[in-house]
């Protein structure tokens, strides 16, 4: 886990351009009380939800953010970005650039092994595609590996036969990333760009890349909550945007049909067949998704689309609130007006928030360690020293550290929370921190990174001349806890 202490900066962003149109619920046959009802239920079962978008017959009928979390800042997709990374191929294929049954070694004849196997030979880009590659195991793409993502792929092995064996497996979606470059010589986020980025006014996206400067493909992209929405309004139109064919309908079609099984679980949304970097799910639809709960999700038969963004560790409870709240709420006619709903879902919808770190301990330390330093000795969070700089209330606080030689600083809220950048490694990222005496010897910082799912809560703890320091993760692919630290005052 990296280390998780801040540096007090400024983020600004810009608003996403061409925006969809906006529509009263009831005008789109969607009941305000459904998605009031859903919204609440989110917000009160969910571990943390960060937004939420609705969209029916094309017009936003209800939109949300939990603050800090807003609508200007981008938010990291996760897996979420193999169902661009797909259409990427898709395009690519409408250009003549390649054919899904093309095999994957015919692209990189460099980075082959001398003796392939059978099962190698035959892996073709659609079995990329289908995540039915015929691998047991991921192989192993790790940024510290000397050779080229490519060739560690190649030369992992292929136990069983490709198109029969499903296997969910992210170094797959990263070579059609690669084999895309090969054949435009364009990285997949700038092959995008005037194909389809710049005609859904989706601005400034981000993406991460290997070291051989390859998109990522299987993750790393950065987008706001309606660029999500309006790509799935473009999946929803079959691959029309205005007058002109972005996807072709085809491409859309098969990719979003069900293309390998992958369970038989009904109550499973991880069990209803999986397309091209898509997953069915119940109810006739199809999503995108992103670990810890990033969505795409489109519902043909309703005419809808739904994007969230959310910090959870049990991602079907979202889809479930889905089905069982708000799509009962979509009517296939107009609705008579709610005003009165109608105004309650607009209320909600504004105040959403994190809940703060709340906390109403008087401190009986905070004349002795407001402002010293305490020094930790050598450990894997690089943390050298930290100080807590209190104002006169004792609530606002600064917390300053020194991390590999380098200090930094963020202020906490008190009952709200105050924006900055929390350093995670270079280069630092977007924002917000409140905090509150836990105890009468203990303050505690919820920091929000706001353009991610994470939030970590820090905890300091002053005993005896020393400070015990703790770093926890809502969420995580590893552990999320770092181990804690004890300092000695300076």
């Amino acid at each position: 886990m990296k280390p998780l202490l801040p540096l007090l900066l400024l983020a600004t962003t810009a608003v996403a351009a061409n925006p969809l149109p906006r529509s009263a619920p009831e005008a789109q046959g969607v009941s305000s009380a459904a998605v009031l009802a859903f919204v609440e239920a989110a917000d009160a079962k969910v571990d943390v939800m960060n937004s939420f978008m609705l969209v029916r017959h094309g017009q936003v009928v209800a939109e949300g953010w939990w603050a800090p979390y807003d609508a200007k800042s981008r938010h990291e997709l996760y897996s979420l970005s193999k169902s661009f990374t797909s259409t990427a191929v898709g395009m690519a294929v409408a250009d003549g650039k390649l054919s899904i049954d093309d095999t994957v070694m015919s692209f990189f004849p460099d980075d082959t092994p001398k003796e392939p196997s059978a099962n190698l030979k035959n892996m073709r880009v659609r079995d990329l595609l289908c995540m039915s590659t015929g691998h047991q195991a991921e192989p192993a793409l790790t940024p510290t590996a000397k050779d080229p993502w490519t060739k560690l792929f190649l030369a992992s092995e292929v136990p069983h036969k490709p198109g029969t064996h499903f296997k969910y497996n992210t170094p797959a979606t990263y070579m059609q990333s690669a084999v895309v470059q090969k054949v435009t010589g364009k990285p997949v986020l700038e092959y995008l760009k005037p194909r389809l980025f710049d005609p859904l006014g989706i601005e400034d996206p981000t993406w991460g890349t290997s070291p051989q400067g390859v998109s990522l493909g299987g993750y790393g992209l950065n987008v706001r909550t309606e660029d999500i929405a309006k790509f799935g309004q473009l999946y929803l139109q079959k691959g029309k945007w205005g007058d002109k064919q972005l996807i072709p309908a085809e491409w859309v079609a098969m990719a979003t049909s069900k293309q390998t099984s992958n369970g038989s679980n009904p109550k499973s949304d991880w069990d209803q067949g999986y397309g091209f970097q898509f997953w069915r799910c119940r109810n006739g639809a199809y999503r995108g998704d992103g670990a810890f709960g990033q969505y795409c999700i489109v519902l043909p038969e309703q005419d809808a689309v739904i994007a969230i963004t959310s910090g959870t560790k049990d991602m079907q409870a979202v889809l479930n609130l889905v089905w069982d709240i708000l799509l009962p709420g979509l009517k296939k006619e107009a609705l008579p007006a709610d005003d009165a709903t109608a105004k309650k879902l607009k209320d909600k919808l504004a105040r959403l928030s994190v809940p703060v770190q709340k906390g109403d301990a008087k401190p009986a330390v905070l004349k002795d360690v407001s402002g010293k330093v305490y020094t930790f000795a050598a450990n894997d969070q690089k943390v050298e020293s930290l100080s807590l700089v209190f104002d006169d209330t004792g609530g606002g606080v600064t917390i300053v550290s020194k991390m590999n030689g380098e200090e930094r600083k963020m202020a906490c809220g008190a009952g709200e929370w105050k924006r900055g950048t929390m350093a995670v490694g270079p280069p630092a990222t977007p924002a917000a921190a409140s905090g509150a005496w836990t105890a009468d010897d203990t303050y505690t910082a919820k920091v929000v990174l706001t353009e991610t799912p994470f939030i970590a809560t820090l905890t300091f703890r002053f005993a005896d001349g020393k400070l015990e320091y703790e770093a926890k993760r809502n969420v995580g692919f590893g552990a999320t806890n770092s181990p804690k630290l004890t300092g000695e005052k300076k």
